[in-house]
């Protein structure tokens, strides 16, 4: 198994200490490029990937642990880009 099967494996057991780092490996494994949204996005990052709909995360701080709710909305949302079953 590589890196990306595994990285995916670790996201979809939703982990407690999932990172915002691996967050954006699976994101970009999957063709989504982070960019912000704007200006005055403050934490806020997107990610897309061509006419797919955008993921839209706030980067965690003072920490690096992405919550729990923001993994099930991303998991939700590669669901219905159907890229993960």
């Amino acid at each position: 198994m590589g890196t990306k099967e595994k990285l995916r494996e670790r996201f979809l057991k939703m982990p407690a200490d999932f990172t915002f780092e691996e967050m954006q490996r699976l994101l970009e494994s999957y063709g989504y490029e982070k960019g912000n949204k704007g200006r005055t996005s403050g934490s806020r990052v997107i990610f897309k990937n061509g006419n797919k709909r955008p993921i839209m995360l706030h980067k965690p701080h003072p920490g690096n642990i992405v919550k729990t709710y923001a993994m099930k909305q991303v998991l939700e949302d590669l669901r219905e880009a159907g890229l993960i079953k």
